[in-house]
Parts: C-alpha cells; sequence; structure tokens
C-alpha cells in the first residue's frame, strides 16, 4: 500500500510542475481546504433534508426586509457593541 501512497505523491508533484503560476495558486487552495479540518467537515457533512417550516419561511422573509430596509447593510462591530454598552477593544493586534 505504501508503494501505491507513494506513486500518486510522485504523480501529483509531477503534475504540478507542468502547471502555470496561477493553476498552482489554484491547486495550493484546493489542497489546502482540503486539509483543512473545517473545510473537510463541512464538506462532509450530510445534507439538511428536513423540510423548511412555515414560520422558518417567515422569519427568513422579515430578514430580508430588514436587511433591504437597512440598504443591504449588517450591522456593524461597533453597533453591536454600543447595543451591549461595550467598547471596541483597540488594543488587539491584528495579525499581518
Amino acid at each position: 500500500m505504501a508503494d501505491k501512497s507513494n506513486r500518486g505523491k510522485e504523480q501529483a508533484h509531477e503534475l504540478i510542475e507542468r502547471l502555470g503560476p496561477k493553476q498552482v495558486s489554484a491547486v495550493v487552495g484546493l489542497l489546502e481546504a482540503l486539509l483543512d479540518p473545517v473545510s473537510r467537515a463541512i464538506a462532509n457533512a450530510p445534507v439538511d433534508e428536513e423540510p423548511e417550516s412555515e414560520q422558518e419561511r417567515r422569519d427568513v422573509a422579515e430578514s430580508k426586509a430588514w436587511f433591504e430596509r437597512r440598504g443591504g447593510q449588517g450591522i456593524s462591530n461597533e453597533e453591536v457593541l454600543a447595543e451591549f454598552g461595550a467598547a471596541p477593544d483597540r488594543k488587539r493586534k491584528h495579525k499581518e
């Protein structure tokens, strides 16, 4: 079995060597998604076959109408924080 696995990897390397830069970028994105546990879990999750209830349909319609009334804009982080009486954490450092 190890020989098959190694041959598959060798073949993948050979094929990648033949790709252009944009194609390599696309393949890298695909490989990252395949290796990411969250992406893999989502891809393998069963389809929700439960029918939508009338209440769910009304709730979705209401949320879409609310969104449209706001001009297609959601609620900013600052608005949410203000609603709860919190201030943005300006000390947090963002990853670059």
